[in-house]
């Protein structure tokens, strides 16, 4: 009896063995997931180099994953498709919130700048040079709006454009449609839209690969600075693998070769960063949110009460964060 005890618990052991070799042999190839804010194709010949010194200096495999919306990276970090991701940071607040992400690094611009702007575009032919213009023809017009997930493309525009002005972007337009920054874009040019969403990075982008369709492009509306994207790995990465991806974005741009790959990513040094990135985001969907509800009509008076101040509180705790994280970068600059 003792002999089969021995037997069955030396099984199991074996079994709980191989199950771990399973899951190191798994771990070692990352899946990097890519938003197609362009051409998979195009966006493959610009990753692809800094995805193949990735794969060499962590000793990991690493498989470019395209999407053609954010929703898709999300759910593939969520059900574990994706192991790493470049988001918005409205994708990476969904990312953080509902699929177990976690932010560990931010990209920066190769100009140096701090972040990126969204746009609100039209043909350079278009009479309509304004926000005013584009609401008060909002009837005649149809408008691009850009993936529910993204920053610059939805969220950004959908508050300072709309929101502020108790507009709602579904039903103000003769025809509304959501696609990506590029299609938003080239429609644009070609005449299928009359306004849409764009953004200054991609906009840069779209100038290199296809000057001639920015060339029929024009601004008629440039938002205040959107933080640089953020990137999110899963947190169920052993943190072995973390603690490798983490040292490849610190380190990565020192060479005069990787500078290279950087500039044609049109991306200067990776930046550490974490959850916090995201609270200037998470305040502006509250003030779009509360923007909503003081505006709604279907809401009664308590109901609406109700709502503002759960979104006060939700806003008092994000200043909070924001006040501790300010006063200890003065007391660290100080020191």
């Amino acid at each position: 009896m003792f002999n089969r005890i021995g037997r069955v618990l030396a099984s199991a052991a074996l079994l709980a063995t191989c199950a771990m070799g399973t899951a190191q042999a798994e771990e070692k190839v990352i899946n990097f997931g890519i938003m197609s804010t362009e051409s998979s194709q195009n966006l493959k010949t610009i990753w692809q180099p800094f995805l193949d010194d990735m794969s060499k200096k962590t000793g990991l495999k690493v498989n470019a994953t395209f999407a053609s919306d954010y929703a898709g990276l999300i759910q593939g970090m969520r059900f574990n498709k994706v192991d790493v991701a470049w988001l918005g940071n409205k994708a990476a607040m969904e990312a953080v919130d509902r699929s177990n992400g976690e932010i560990f690094a931010q990209t920066s611009a190769a100009n140096g700048a701090a972040g990126y702007w969204s746009l609100l575009i039209v043909r350079k032919d278009s009479p309509i040079n304004s926000v005013e213009d584009m609401l008060k023809n909002a009837k005649t017009l149809t408008f691009g709006n850009g993936d529910p997930n993204s920053t610059s493309g939805y969220l950004v525009p959908g508050y300072y454009v709309f929101a502020k002005n108790h507009v709602d972007a579904s039903t103000a337009f003769k025809r509304t449609l959501n696609s990506s920054h590029e299609v938003n874009a080239l429609s644009v040019a070609k005449g299928q839209l009359d306004v849409a969403t764009f953004n200054t990075e991609s906009w840069d982008r779209l100038a290199v690969t296809q000057p001639d369709k920015v060339e029929q492009l024009k601004v008629i509306w440039k938002s205040p600075l959107i933080p640089a994207d953020p990137m999110v790995w899963s947190k169920a990465l052993s943190d072995e693998n973390k603690a490798k991806i983490r040292e490849f974005f610190a380190s990565y741009g020192d060479t005069d070769e990787e500078k290279t790959v950087l500039k044609n990513m049109q991306l200067g040094k990776f930046l550490k960063s974490s959850d916090d990135q995201l609270l200037p985001i998470r305040q502006l969907e509250l003030f779009k949110q509360r923007t909503e509800v003081a505006a709604s009509t279907t809401l009664n008076a308590q109901e609406k009460e109700t709502r503002l101040k759960e979104i006060d509180a939700g806003l008092s705790k994000l200043q909070q964060r924001i006040t501790e994280l300010n006063q200890k970068t003065a007391t660290s600059t100080a020191g």
